[in-house]
């Protein structure tokens, strides 16, 4: 779903982003000059309140996986004003402006196989899942009941 556009404008990349609850009317894409390979190419700039630019996101450069391979922008706008992070990808050019678009992430199926790094699924928690061993039985009560947590566990 397409939700915004950039555009060059007065040699700046300038733009909007507006959903039902989001408009962000004055946005730009500031490049970001770095040696460092997993830097993001541009920083995502809002004015404020205040008419102050402010930094609200990043994008970094990806190739679709389907048989185009595309080269497109993908990051992420966030601001404690917006009640979670809005994923977003841009596709198009410096020169010919970019259109921005939205896609809500695929909820995760409670009934897909759950993959481990062993590659077989565990039954409980043990010491080779990192936890260590459990201070439960099998009915969830404390295993043994002369052990006390507090002794094992500080409380600063």
């Amino acid at each position: 779903m397409n939700i915004g556009e950039f555009a060059v404008g007065n040699g700046r990349l300038l733009g909007w982003i507006a959903t039902r609850t989001i408009d962000l009317p004055r946005l730009g894409l500031r490049k970001v000059e770095s040696s460092n390979e997993r830097a993001p190419l541009y920083e995502i700039l809002a004015l404020n309140v205040g008419n102050r630019w402010v930094q609200i996101g990043a994008l970094w450069e990806a190739v679709a996986k389907n048989s185009t391979g595309e080269v497109f922008l993908q990051g992420t706008i966030d601001d404690p004003s917006l009640a979670e992070p809005l994923p977003i990808a841009l596709f198009g050019s410096e020169t010919e402006g970019f259109r921005v678009a939205w896609r809500r992430p695929q909820p995760r199926d409670a009934f897909a196989p759950v993959s481990r790094g062993t590659g077989a699924r565990q039954e409980g928690r043990g010491a080779g899942d990192g936890f260590g061993e459990s201070t439960a039985d099998a009915g969830g009560r404390l295993a043994d009941a002369n052990r006390d947590l507090e002794d094992e566990i500080p409380f600063a």
